[in-house]
């Protein structure tokens, strides 16, 4: 059986070609793979926050228990499933379901809760969404099709609440935010030492629009003041970051420096803080990490490689202080690095880091928490319909045009719909190996997985003709234009950099043609790589 996906695998880059109606095929079934999920939310949980996709029914915080943060820190009692899904409503072209899904939220959301939340979920999963959407409507509307009559700002005046809401976690000596906040009665101290890299600077992007829009300086400079304060406690002779952070002894709890879990949209946000918004420090910094990254964590699975030609990597966690290994997994958050690799115009790399996560998934049909290139086996099963792999999927196609990457999304799409799909929704894998369920389907597959999905097979859709969206880490709209780029009045000149010309931003018209190759890695390259997986052929 391996033998004969090797060769298929082969076939399908000799051939390349993806017919148009394959195409629109897959795009409608992905659209009814969101709808089954979606409709069934609302059908059998809104206004909670999530859908049991076994027992059909709801789920929100749980009250008789406030130490259970898997719970808590994503639910707050506040329709968090509607919300999260609204944008991807509107790019998959259902107008009225998405003025019908506005006036939900409008008329049933409220963040006057007795709820202990996480200010990063609640960050990129609610106020991103309430953003975007809030922009598709008053700003974007000829784009989408998305005006509504009558429409007052609403969205935005929730996103507003919740930012004054979470505005408490930055009350605290180093400007780094607290992990969480209690909605009605401002920060809270459960679990409240530390708080991990991702959790303080994957606010800027989101925090600073909510800024902009509102004209209100204080959330841009809360904001800046974590990302500085992090930028600080690097390592000055590796230039790593770790992973947690305890503000009570001023110390790193967990020294681990990565690119997945606890760390990953940091990175991301650095990035895209610069695209969005033009600060060249941003741009600074990042370029500073990508090159210790690539310096200390970028392994080879063959450690007698030959550097003239391709050969299969991986990144690994390493000691922030000393560069060296701290222990021998990758996470499947990782993936979202290949995006950042994108971005940073880095495709060749971009490439053949996704070939390891594709590999991945062809020998468990989904992408295991964490793997572990030392054994070459699962080391946490769990699958919780996580949209990193599928998000790179079809930023790699938006890069290259290489057919490859729509047999990817299509193997991604059948073995969700083989697998994950269950009574009411789609499940989170308790294992990748056994396949068995859990009855939870969370938010980030109807606002991501499906919407990448989507977007990699609808070839004509609005986003895919432009270069001047770029996505939150949560897969939330935002426009690169002028209105972002206008610097507040919070900084002096001298106090920051900022670039207001935005026709020389990366976007995937930028690669060079020559990017396209006549298959996205050698054949050789693949066999070392399922080799390294111990994936049998």
């Amino acid at each position: 059986m391996y033998y004969w996906v090797f060769l298929h695998l082969l076939l399908m880059c000799f051939t390349l070609q993806f017919p148009n109606d394959r195409s629109q095929n897959l795009m409608m079934k992905v659209k009814e793979m969101f709808y089954f999920g979606f409709d069934n939310y609302m059908k059998h949980a809104f206004p909670l926050d999530e859908l049991n996709p076994h027992d059909c029914n709801g789920r929100g915080p749980d009250y008789n228990n406030p130490d259970n943060i898997n719970i808590n820190d994503v639910l707050g009692n506040f329709s968090l499933g509607l919300v999260d899904s609204l944008d991807t409503l509107a790019i998959m072209g259902d107008i009225e379901y998405f003025r019908k899904s506005v006036d939900h939220v409008i008329n049933a959301v409220s963040f006057d809760q007795e709820s202990t939340v996480q200010v990063f979920e609640s960050t990129i999963r609610m106020l991103g969404s309430l953003l975007s959407s809030h922009l598709l409507i008053s700003e974007w509307s000829e784009i989408f099709n998305t005006t509504i009559e009558n429409y007052d700002n609403e969205l935005l005046s929730l996103a507003h609440d919740l930012g004054v809401r979470l505005l408490p976690a930055f009350d605290t000596a180093l400007g780094i935010p607290s992990p969480r906040v209690h909605l009605r009665n401002g920060k809270s101290e459960l679990f409240s030492e530390s708080t991990c890299t991702a959790g303080i600077g994957t606010l800027i992007l989101e925090f600073k629009m909510l800024g902009r829009l509102i004209g209100d300086p204080t959330f841009e400079i809360v904001a800046e003041r974590a990302m500085d304060k992090l930028w600080e406690l690097r390592d000055k002779n590796t230039g790593l970051i770790g992973n947690v952070y305890n503000t009570k002894i001023n110390a790193w709890d967990d020294p681990m420096s990565g690119i997945g879990a606890g760390i990953d949209s940091y990175y991301e946000y650095l990035l895209k803080s610069y695209i969005l918004f033009g600060n060249e420090q941003d741009l600074s910094r990042f370029d500073s990490f990508y090159r210790s990254i690539s310096k200390y964590n970028k392994r080879y699975f063959d450690t007698d490689t030959n550097l003239d030609v391709d050969n299969p990597f991986y990144f690994a966690n390493v000691n922030m202080n000393t560069g060296k290994i701290q222990n021998h997994w990758i996470d499947s958050l990782s993936a979202a690095f290949i995006g950042v690799q994108i971005l940073h115009g880095d495709i060749h790399d971009a490439v053949l880091h996704h070939a390891l996560f594709y590999g991945l998934w062809l020998k468990y049909d989904a992408l295991p928490e964490r793997f572990n290139w030392n054994l070459r086996k699962c080391e946490y099963a769990l699958y919780p319909l996580r949209p990193e792999f599928a998000e790179a999927t079809y930023l790699l196609y938006q890069a290259t045009h290489h057919p490859f990457y729509l047999f990817v999304g299509e193997k991604i799409y059948e073995s969700i719909e083989l697998y994950n799909k269950a009574k009411c929704g789609y499940a989170t894998l308790n294992s990748v190996i056994s396949k068995k369920q859990e009855d939870r389907m969370e938010s980030f597959f109807l606002s991501e997985t499906c919407k990448y999905l989507y977007l990699l097979f609808d070839v004509t859709n609005p986003i895919n003709k432009r270069s001047d969206f770029i996505f939150t880490t949560e897969g939330h709209l935002m426009k690169v234009d002028s209105f972002a780029r206008e610097k507040m009045t919070l900084f002096s000149d001298d106090d920051q950099s900022y670039s207001t010309n935005i026709s020389h931003l990366y976007s995937c018209e930028s690669f060079p043609k020559n990017r396209h190759m006549d298959q996205p890695f050698s054949d050789e390259f693949w066999r070392k790589l399922l080799r390294s997986i111990d994936f049998e052929f």
